[in-house]
């Protein structure tokens, strides 16, 4: 297994590495790149190019021609290095060293995509309990087993996503220095770490009632193949908002509820928001996608981003006012309240998003997290209410 350089180690060789980097053009250090560095003369033999180790020869006229890899600069390099440190965070920094790309391939440094996923699945079990008036006891133990399944699936999801894409990665100067990209996971670690997080989700799974099983094993062919989307169609978004808002129809039957008119319009209005959120995740990207040939709606939408997000979230308060009618909650107090101003942040975040700044995207793309939730404290606000006979 490949070791991680401590980050004390690396920090203090920083304002060597900046100096360095001052008087030349290149950067070599086998310690904080794992992929290295080699020198390729140009015609003139002026300003060396930077390859990566593991370029091969140009293939023959009968192979087909391999994704260019793009160069960058010692800089970017050092950037990206500093960046993955930064946010490896006070939990998983402080990890065993042999650890640590194993958490980062779960995403554990990065709990948005976790708590992005759990979310639709509050929406489903605090409504299933208000239909059902289902005792607290039940409805806190079953929010506890999709959250820690969300931790584990979402882990297993983004194991799935940097095998796939691992030759992509190491193309987009965000994602270089992920674990398999930057080759400090072997691909058959990779491939036995992820085969053990499917088994601890099939024990969550397990614990909730058996007609979950069959639902909750269908949202597997999604998450597996969802990287592939990327390679031949610019809407692999809409693959992964199907597989990332299972939860908002796994939540009704883990309650002992099965209502498709209340479910099926839930999982469409949590389908477009994850359309708009991940479309803004995605701008981030853009440019590097171009060079590496990944396709995505940021790409297809484009200048007119704006107004399909417009389209889409007025498409998802509409089916989020329907389950509610459905679900005999939209007069509820906290059903309004919380939808209304989830909707509100939702058109903000339309108006304010710079989608030609990678830092504002990624601002806008974690506080989905935040509007999610006002929607779930609502509805968590309502079952008390109706717990208690109020309403």
């Amino acid at each position: 297994m490949a070791s991680l350089t401590p980050i004390s180690s690396i920090l203090r060789l920083n304002s060597s590495l900046r100096s360095s980097l001052r008087a030349s053009s290149l950067f070599h250090h086998r310690n904080v790149f794992p992929q290295f560095v080699r020198l390729k003369s140009t015609t003139n033999d002026k300003q060396p190019t930077l390859l990566n180790s593991s370029s091969q020869l140009s293939p023959s006229k009968s192979s087909p021609t391999p994704l260019a890899e793009p160069v960058f600069t010692p800089e970017e390099r050092l950037a990206a290095a500093e960046a993955r440190i930064a946010g490896l965070g006070p939990i998983v920094g402080r990890l065993p060293t042999k650890w640590i790309p194993y958490a980062e391939l779960m995403r554990l440094e990065k709990p948005v995509g976790t708590w992005l996923l759990l979310i639709p699945c509050t929406w489903s079990i605090l409504i299933a309990a208000i239909q059902t008036t289902a005792p607290l006891l039940l409805t806190v133990k079953t929010l506890g087993i999709f959250a820690f399944g969300a931790l584990v699936m979402r882990g297993f999801g983004c194991t799935v996503n940097d095998l796939l894409d691992r030759n992509l990665d190491n193309q987009v100067a965000r994602t270089i220095e992920r674990p398999l990209a930057s080759k400090r996971v072997s691909v058959k670690q990779a491939l036995v770490f992820g085969g053990a997080q499917l088994g601890v989700g099939l024990g969550v799974l397990l614990q909730l009632p058996w007609d979950c099983f069959y639902i909750g094993a269908a949202s597997l062919l999604p998450v597996c193949t969802y990287p592939l989307f990327k390679r031949f169609t610019y809407y692999p978004q809409a693959v992964l908002s199907f597989a990332f808002n299972w939860g908002a129809i796994l939540g009704f039957p883990a309650m002992g509820l099965v209502d498709w008119s209340v479910m099926l319009p839930l999982f469409a209005s949590s389908f477009c928001w994850t359309m708009v959120y991940d479309t803004i995740y995605a701008h981030q990207d853009k440019k590097f996608d171009v060079k590496a040939g990944i396709k995505s709606t940021a790409l297809a939408w484009g200048e007119n981003s704006k107004k399909i997000f417009t389209g889409l979230t007025v498409t998802q308060l509409g089916f989020l006012g329907l389950a509610g009618w459905n679900a005999g909650i939209i007069a509820m107090p906290g059903f309004i309240m919380g939808s209304t101003y989830f909707g509100y942040k939702l058109f903000e975040m339309i108006k304010k998003v710079n989608l030609d700044d990678p830092k504002n995207c990624w601002s806008f793309f974690l506080a989905n997290i935040k509007y999610g939730f006002y929607v779930t404290f609502g509805l968590g606000l309502d079952y008390i209410l109706s717990s208690l006979g109020f309403w």
